[in-house]
């Protein structure tokens, strides 16, 4: 377009247009018409990218989450990681998919149009360049400041998400115990924080605006009074220097993006920090041996001993204890005395800081935890369930469901009545983590999943503490068919439901105090008698555990 001036002055209006007139709408009209095939194109290719680095983001976020061991979710809140994986990741996408476009535009305009004045007037151009520096020195100082802020505002947002997903999830808990108040307290602080840092991100990037506003008429009034000069010695056309003005004009736009960049870059950096920081987590081990057959479920804890990341105190030492193929084994204690980290080290969620656990005369470390899940089932007292169907959540972990293993299991958990019941029975949605069954009907569907697995180890935590008493003896008797030939470990604290077992095993403070028998470890009149009677009769016995 500058050019176009130029031809028009010095040829058209100054003098007899040289040309047809019209070539000036081909001109003019082409022009913009390349423009916006051009912008079409930009906008559409650059969507294309970013949405495919968009997923492929995500997917490696979400695969990472998948793979890290379970310290990383003790650390990291579930706020955070969501916070991270739809919020901080969308933050990069945009600063490619805007920013890296608006930049590569930017230069090459910039380039183009002070090529252009050069070869117009170079005393004029370099009268131009002499403010770049200063500019440059404004854009580098409020950088730093901007990428701290952008850290400090991520945290917050992270915050601002984990008391939207507690106060969602506790909404019983908050409503029972008036929390109300409380929580809007924590949502009101946490929404402050991010105004508070929005502003001050917002003062310190619109400073830079005006800065570089100022730099740039000052280098114009100069360029005026020169190009005055030098028109008057013949030394520039009408035609040249309205073009080189043209150009000036033309530099400021892209040169003002260039600077209005500096803001959300440094939010893209910020957010790219801890988006890779997740990426790049530690995973859990990998390699190892897969077994080619079903395990025989012999387990063999030897001199096991761990401590959690960061504490000095260990919570199991010295654990020695040698499980037979279909064993069933009680762990009870008080709370705190290690026995959910012990079934815990079984299916390798944590490895062993001393000692070793043998499957089958085999290490677990040698064997490839991908193929040692295979061989367990678990069962806990915080039931998990997917807000998918019955079926989908029975047969969950099999690529290719069995609907007949599917009956069978629901029906060996006694859940056919209660599918029955059901709208659309075992394709009924259930509802996030299956808040439209009730707590024991949650329990038996958590051990329907294990049924169906038919796992040759069986790990039980508080499988039955969500159950009345007529459920409880019902499902015992679905229990007591799936243990049948099953190594299997049991947590309990209602002793009655243990009294059965192969052999009990008392814990306190992290170590083996007795094993045994029920009747034997009753005859014993030791630790596990004591809490026997502090259950059943409310008088115990003074038993150092």
């Amino acid at each position: 377009m500058a050019y176009i001036f130029k031809i028009l002055l010095d040829n058209g209006f100054v003098e007899k247009p040289t040309f047809p007139l019209w070539l000036v709408p081909v001109a003019v009209i082409g022009a913009f018409v390349a423009r916006g095939a051009s912008t079409f194109l930009t906008t559409y290719m650059t969507n294309w990218v970013s949405t495919r680095v968009l997923t492929t983001l995500r997917q490696q976020m979400f695969d990472r989450i998948l793979g890290v061991s379970i310290d990383f979710h003790a650390t990291h809140t579930v706020g955070r990681v969501i916070n991270s994986i739809m919020f901080e990741v969308q933050q990069i996408i945009e600063m490619i998919s805007k920013l890296f476009t608006s930049i590569v535009r930017c230069v090459l305009t910039v380039a183009g149009l002070l090529g252009y004045m050069l070869f117009i007037s170079w005393k004029l151009t370099i009268v131009a360049l002499v403010l770049m520096p200063l500019m440059v020195l404004v854009v580098r100082t409020t950088a730093k400041r901007l990428k701290k802020l952008n850290k400090d505002s991520l945290d917050v947002n992270a915050q601002l998400t984990q008391v939207i997903e507690e106060t969602t999830r506790a909404q019983q808990v908050v409503k029972v115990f008036g929390g109300e108040t409380y929580e809007r307290k924590r949502f009101a602080e946490s929404a402050e924080h991010i105004r508070h840092y929005s502003m001050r991100m917002t003062s310190t990037f619109a400073a830079t605006v005006p800065v570089t506003q100022i730099m740039m008429a000052c280098a114009m009034s100069v360029m005026i009074t020169m190009g005055l000069v030098q028109a008057s010695h013949g030394q520039l056309t009408a035609g040249d220097f309205v073009s080189f003005l043209a150009a000036m004009i033309a530099l400021q736009v892209p040169l003002k993006q260039l600077a209005e960049v500096n803001g959300p870059l440094q939010r893209g950096m910020a957010a790219a920090e801890a988006v890779f920081k997740l990426i790049d987590s530690p995973i859990e081990r990998t390699g190892g041996k897969q077994l080619q057959q079903r395990a025989k479920g012999k387990i063999e804890f030897s001199n096991v001993g761990f401590s959690y990341p960061g504490q000095e105190k260990p919570a199991l030492k010295g654990i020695n204890l040698s499980v037979e193929p279909g064993e069933t084994i009680a762990f009870v204690g008080m709370s705190g005395g290690g026995k959910s980290t012990l079934v815990n080290l079984i299916p390798g969620f944590y490895s062993v800081t001393e000692g070793r656990i043998l499957l089958d005369d085999v290490p677990i470390e040698e064997i490839a935890l991908s193929s040692l899940r295979k061989q367990i089932a678990m069962v806990s007292q915080n039931v998990v369930l997917f807000n998918d169907t019955v079926a989908a959540n029975i047969a969950y972990g099999d690529d290719a469901p069995d609907r007949q293993r599917i009956e069978a299991a629901a029906k060996a958990a006694y859940l056919t009545e209660m599918i029955a019941a059901l709208p659309q029975g075992y394709e009924t949605q259930i509802g996030d983590n299956g808040s439209r069954l009730s707590g024991g009907q949650r329990q038996r569907l958590a051990m329907a999943r294990a049924i169906y697995k038919d796992a040759p180890i069986l790990i039980l935590d508080e499988a039955t503490s969500a159950l009345d008493s007529e459920s409880e003896r019902a499902v015992q008797g679905a229990l007591d068919q799936l243990m049948e030939g099953r190594t299997t470990f049991v947590i309990a604290h209602r002793l009655s439901t243990i009294e059965r077992a192969s052999r009990i095993v008392v814990l306190s403070n992290g170590s083996i105090v007795e094993i045994g028998t029920h009747n034997e470890l009753l005859d014993k009149q030791g630790a596990y008698a004591n809490l026997h009677r502090l259950q059943f009769s409310g008088e115990a016995v003074n038993v150092e555990m």
